[in-house]
């Protein structure tokens, strides 16, 4: 753990000029105050006051003092900064004036969660599968129409510069102390993936936060656009975030969702906590797919979950959550939920996937059977049988309302806000008249 005095040397080491501290609002959007480092002294100490009033979702003009105070753990360097203008970051907890949590801090409500699993026994962890496509800028400029960087698909090799410049993504979250653990190309022309190393949950989520920002900034140096909307367009498929979950040992790290007696290779524990996050499965999709474009993407691109169901195998990838094959590496046994995209705010997606497994363990729920086969192409009985996610903002934050479990873990002012936000946005795409509706209405009606 980095004392106030080792991080201050770490910055003189560095040279670095300016410290950029993050934090960010409910939707996930980062937020950034820059000052000198000269300063920082200062700001350990006493941390920085800014106006949270403007901040969405966080404070009346009344009570809008808002307090950054930054998390020494999280100090990087960037890389990509000239020496005279050299930037390291902190990611900051938010603080009221007189120095208590701020309870509409995304970060803050995440830890509160972690803490209820430590208070149990669990360590929680997760492994991101980040997902986005590289467009190209046009000759002067302007993105649209969409111009994916290269033509390959799935596991291509690409051509030369995509895979120079995948390379130089990954090797600059090396950098900046993000541990890559595989890249590829995706499905779609212009669109990578890039799997995160397993770490505690929060790391993750605040390394999700400074991958987004760095593989844009890295992008941006190659004249390229780098996009984690779900579903840029309709010809290409949806980018999502898979994320890899197990809960260890606080005493011993042991991952206690394995079991090498049991079918699929899941103890009890790991059995209740996939049912809980399938009894709650409804409402924290309003959370992991957050906006309108998130619904583009689920049940109708290709692979993206459909079903609330649960499997080992998953060839039309309907299923929600997957159980990865572990044979002889039970201690890499995980679950695999594939609802998530890399639109959603890391905490909150990771804080409402740990209450939802933490429910079903308290309450002991039920598994329900596995669906192996696809249920794609089925009989429609078999449909009817199997409960699916939410078709819409609107159907998922719905969802979301009636869920006592989710409203709690997000607690009263962070859910009564991002509901707010979100049926706002919901209202503004629904008054938009679109080309499709003009193309297909303005001279037939």
């Amino acid at each position: 753990m980095r004392t106030r005095e080792s991080l201050l040397a770490e910055l003189d080491a560095h040279k670095v000029v300016f410290v950029a501290l993050w934090f960010t609002d409910i939707t996930g959007i980062v937020k950034s105050v820059t000052v000198p480092a000269h300063r920082m002294a200062h700001v350990l100490e006493h941390g920085l006051h800014f106006d949270g009033s403007s901040i969405e979702g966080f404070a009346r003009v009344a009570e809008s003092d808002m307090l950054l105070v930054p998390d020494s753990s999280t100090l990087v360097v960037f890389p990509w900064d000239a020496p005279e203008e050299r930037t390291a970051r902190l990611i900051c907890h938010i603080m009221t004036p007189d120095g208590a949590p701020f309870i509409g801090d995304p970060r803050t409500m995440l830890q509160r969660q972690l803490d209820e699993a430590y208070a149990l026994g669990y360590r929680f962890k997760t492994g991101m599968e980040l997902e986005f496509f590289l467009f190209r800028a046009g000759p002067d400029g302007p993105l649209m129409p969409l111009q994916p960087f290269d033509e390959a698909g799935y596991f291509d090799l690409s051509n030369d510069l995509a895979h120079s410049v995948r390379r130089r993504l990954m090797t600059t979250l090396e950098s900046l102390g993000i541990r890559v653990d595989s890249s590829h190309h995706e499905i779609g022309s212009g669109q990578h993936e890039i799997d995160l190393e397993y770490r505690d949950a929060l790391t993750m989520a605040d390394q999700i936060l400074t991958a987004r920002a760095a593989l844009r900034s890295v992008a941006s140096r190659h004249n390229l656009f780098c996009t984690f909307m779900p579903r840029p367009s309709a010809s290409l498929p949806g980018s999502g975030m898979h994320t890899h979950q197990s809960l260890h040992d606080v005493a011993t790290d042991t991952n206690l969702f394995a079991d090498v007696t049991h079918e699929y290779g899941l103890s009890e524990t790991a059995r209740h906590f996939l049912a809980g996050q399938l009894a709650h499965a409804r409402a924290i999709t309003a959370i992991l797919a957050p906006l309108v474009n998130s619904y583009k993407r689920l049940a109708t691109s290709f692979e993206a979950p459909r079903f609330v169901s649960w499997a080992h195998v998953n060839r039309a990838g309907a299923a929600m959550i997957r159980v990865p094959h572990v044979a002889g590496h039970e201690e890499h046994t995980r679950l695999e939920i594939r609802c998530p995209d890399p639109s959603s705010n890391p905490y909150l997606a990771t804080a409402v996937m740990l209450a939802a497994g933490l429910d079903g363990i308290r309450s002991q729920t039920p598994l329900p059977e596995a669906h192996e086969e696809t249920l794609i192409g089925k009989e429609r009985a078999r449909h009817r049988q199997a409960e699916t996610l939410p078709s819409s903002l609107d159907e998922a934050l719905a969802a979301l309302e009636q869920d006592d479990v989710i409203l709690e873990a997000l607690g009263p002012y962070i859910s009564d806000r991002y509901l707010a936000a979100k049926r706002q946005e919901l209202e503004s795409y629904n008054s938009q008249v679109t080309a499709w509706e003009l193309e297909r209405y303005l001279a037939r009606y």
